[in-house]
């Protein structure tokens, strides 16, 4: 028990890593030995078995040797081949010795290193090289027969001894091998039993460290299916399935809690749920609303009606910041008496809770009318009789632009949620406001740019040709003073066809202003343009319409063709050309416009400073630079002109 105590406590408060891997370790590092041994045993086994037949071999051939000494006494041979025959057969027996001792790992032989087989050897080995070696060269050196023969009778004198010696070191070495064969066998027997003893050490080891706890962890899954949250397993060890174990407890013990509490978590998700619908529903509500296209006073009106009722209050107002004498002036309300109207009209900026609300920056304040301070708040309020009032500033980017209130008979709990919509909803209102303010603006600019262009229009074709007029009238004046009839006559005609190019002018300059390109229509403008300018003048038209695309904004397609009217008066006025071509191309670079006539051209470079001859083009310029195009103008003397305008893509709208 003793023993088995820290190998307990090493399975229960180890790391499952850590646990598996010493014990693999183990079992490898106990295997690894058993089956060095085994083999190391059969490899000395191997070596010993070859080692006994080579020393067998050495007794076969001290016989023959012996065999040959006496046959060569009774035979009449060739003296030569008996030396060579017996000195090959003391290389051989050489040979075998010193395998013998030194063995050889490649076939393998060895002779066990045991006390006495060792030392047989040696004697065998010196009794060769010291007596029996010397009598076999002595005989194969002998002159004479009788050398020979005393050679032979000493040899066989010594070989029964030396044979003796060889078989008492054969023995040696068989008994040597029968004690290993059988340490072999036990060392396999015990191998077996331990693979047997270590595979049920490792099914148990698996089964107390992973099946076991495995097996807890899918019955406690299997309880926490069918809905028993008080199912628990056991912690069994210190390991990872021991923190799986306790977590799976913990994770129990959450979901109980959770399960018996779940029916109060749903009513309360589901009231949160209903609470944040209703929030939305109202901001789609009002921002639906503040989209329309109304008034200031409509969008206030119609803001305050829609969260009044969706915040179930009493009564409301809305009020808007005079940024010159920084007071709020209320525009509109509902639900208010004419005596809270006539005191609460006109608020100073800082005054009362609504006016405090108002130096915010997308603040909602509360003001509980039964516990207000009225040193600094107004008691109107109190005297209306609403209990609960709620300020809430308009704002836009950050900058205050006035206040609404909702004010509420019963005291009223608003809490921080409300107080976010309420926020929200005084900034949608605030870029409402500002942004029908941005628009009242843009329609402003868009009138006096208008007129500008239209101050310069007039200069370039009215007021010029009242110039004209006005110098003829005074050569009529000189004329008819100084009696020239036929100078008289003459400045007659030219008034004449003054006063009908200035109706002209007059015309055209109506017709111009009051084009307005429908959508989609553009091409038709241009060509109800041409065909206007072959009428009055007889020059021949053409206009080439190429590609496809989305239609440009509206104001984009007016200024459009207001540039190529411009360019085809240019062509009437200046040009005395005989034929004139527009093209139109649409592709994905955008939109380009191209008039070209044959006309007398002018110099480039006067340009920029004859701006009589061209203040047609400078307006052009500047029509092409509102709608974010590009325009050009090349000419040269008697070569005609061409009028460029390129509006990129990123112009066009989305149909």
């Amino acid at each position: 028990m003793r023993n088995k105590v820290p190998v307990l406590m090493f399975i229960r408060s180890s790391g499952l890593s850590v646990k598996i891997t010493g014990m693999l370790l183990g079992f490898f590092l106990v295997a690894l030995a058993a089956i060095a041994t085994t083999l190391f045993i059969s490899w000395h086994l191997e070596g010993a078995a070859a080692a006994i037949n080579d020393a067998g071999s050495l007794r076969m051939r001290v016989y023959s040797l012996a065999h040959r000494l006496a046959r060569a006494e009774l035979d009449t041979v060739d003296r030569a081949a008996f030396t060579a025959d017996l000195t090959l057969r003391v290389a051989e027996f050489d040979e075998v010795l010193g395998v013998l001792r030194r063995g050889d790992a490649t076939r393998p032989l060895a002779v066990p290193r045991e006390e006495g087989i060792r030392e047989a050897l040696d004697h065998l080995a010196d009794e060769w090289v010291h007596r029996l070696r010397p009598i076999l060269i002595e005989a194969a050196n002998a002159p004479d027969p009788v050398g020979l023969h005393r050679s032979a009778l000493e040899f066989d004198g010594t070989v029964q001894a030396y044979v003796g010696a060889l078989n008492d070191f054969v023995s040696r070495m068989e008994h040597s091998y029968a004690r290993n064969t059988n340490v072999l066998r036990t060392s396999q027997v015990l191998l077996i039993a331990l693979a047997v003893i270590g595979t049920i050490l490792l099914l148990r080891f698996f089964f107390l460290t992973v099946v076991r706890p495995v097996f807890e962890l899918h019955e406690g899954v299997k309880r926490m299916g069918q809905e028993d949250f008080d199912t628990r397993v056991p912690v069994l060890s210190d390991d990872e399935f021991g923190e799986l174990s306790a977590g799976f407890n913990r994770m129990a013990v959450h979901l109980q809690n959770v399960y018996d509490t779940l029916e109060e978590r749903v009513a309360l998700k589901t009231r949160n749920l209903e609470e944040k619908n209703r929030e939305l529903e109202i901001l789609y509500d009002v921002a639906a609303f503040l989209r329309e296209p109304n008034d200031v006073d409509s969008l206030c009106k119609g803001f305050l009606e829609r969260v009044q009722k969706a915040m179930n209050a009493s009564a409301g107002s809305a009020r808007l910041l005079d940024l010159e004498s920084r007071n709020l002036c209320m525009i509109v309300h509902d639900g208010l008496g004419e005596d809270f109207l006539e005191s609460e009209e006109v608020l100073a900026c800082g005054e009362c809770v609504c006016g405090e609300a108002a130096q915010g920056s997308g603040r909602s304040l509360m003001l509980d009318v039964r516990n207000a301070n009225f040193d600094v708040t107004r008691d109107t309020c109190m005297r209306a009789g609403f209990q609960t009032v709620s300020a809430t500033s308009i704002t836009s980017n950050k900058r205050a632009l006035g206040v609404f209130n909702l004010y509420f008979n019963q005291a009223q709990e608003i809490d921080a949620a409300d107080r976010q919509v309420l926020e929200t909803l005084g900034q949608q209102l605030g870029i409402a406001i500002e942004n029908q303010r941005l628009h009242a603006r843009e329609r402003e600019l868009a009138v006096s740019e208008e007129r500008n262009l239209l101050a310069r229009e007039l200069h370039d074709s009215i007021a010029q040709g009242l110039a004209f007029l006005n110098l003829q009238v005074q050569m009529l004046q000189r004329a008819l003073d100084e009696g020239r009839a036929g100078d008289a006559q003459t400045t007659v005609d030219m008034l004449r066809r003054g006063i009908e190019e200035s109706y002209e002018d007059v015309r055209e300059l109506l017709v111009h202003f009051r084009t307005r390109v429908k959508q989609q229509d553009l091409d038709a403008a241009i060509a109800a343009a041409l065909r206007r300018l072959a009428e009055q003048t007889g020059v021949a038209t053409d206009l080439d319409v190429q590609g496809d695309g989305a239609p440009l904004d509206p104001e984009a397609e007016t200024q459009v063709l207001y540039i190529v009217q411009e360019a085809l008066s240019n062509v009437r006025k200046h040009a005395g050309a005989s034929t004139v071509s527009v093209s139109v191309r649409r592709g994905r670079g955008g939109l380009a416009v191209t008039v070209r006539d044959d006309g007398v051209g002018f110099v480039e470079e006067r340009e920029a400073t004859d701006n009589e001859a061209h203040i047609g083009l400078h307006i052009m310029r500047e029509r092409a630079l509102r709608i974010g195009g590009q325009f050009a103008a090349r000419s040269s003397p008697g070569r005609g002109t061409e009028i460029r305008l390129q509006l990129p893509r990123t112009l066009r709208v989305e149909t």
